[in-house]
């Protein structure tokens, strides 16, 4: 891997979002229908947190029935996008390189990372897999 590959070669830009006035349901139905695993959570533009779809995975839902509208019923009751969202974010710019990536990535906190411009604004994401594709490639 060349150290100086720019980000933008790997970065999805059609990124689908999320905001703090939806449901926790559309979100889990975003990954569940999409085959996401991440969905920036905007306010406009800007970024303001990341949700994961083992963000929801986490909760326990002892005593809720194993359909989805019950589910959803109780997620939509007792979480928030803002609750469960993570808000301390390692983020990088387009100027940043693969490398700039896989370096935050490597150490397994975040398995992706937002990329905004300088007012904070959403350009893309760049996910482990992304990383992953990119060096199957290079072999």
């Amino acid at each position: 891997m060349k150290k100086n590959e720019p980000l933008d070669r790997i970065l999805t830009r059609d990124v689908v979002t999320a905001h703090t006035g939806m449901k926790v349901s559309d979100v889990r139905k975003i990954f569940a229908q999409e085959g996401f695993h991440h969905v920036p959570v905007v306010s406009g533009k800007k970024l303001i947190g990341l949700i994961s779809a083992s963000d929801i995975l986490g909760i326990s839902v002892e005593g809720v029935g194993s359909d989805e509208r019950s589910m959803d019923a109780y997620l939509d009751h007792q979480f928030s996008i803002e609750g469960l969202m993570k808000k301390d974010l390692e983020t990088l710019s387009l100027k940043s390189t693969i490398a700039d990536a896989a370096e935050i990535l490597s150490d397994g906190n975040f398995h992706a990372v937002p990329i905004v411009n300088d007012a904070g604004e959403l350009e893309g994401l760049v996910t482990s897999t992304d990383l992953i594709r990119y060096l199957r490639d290079l072999f």
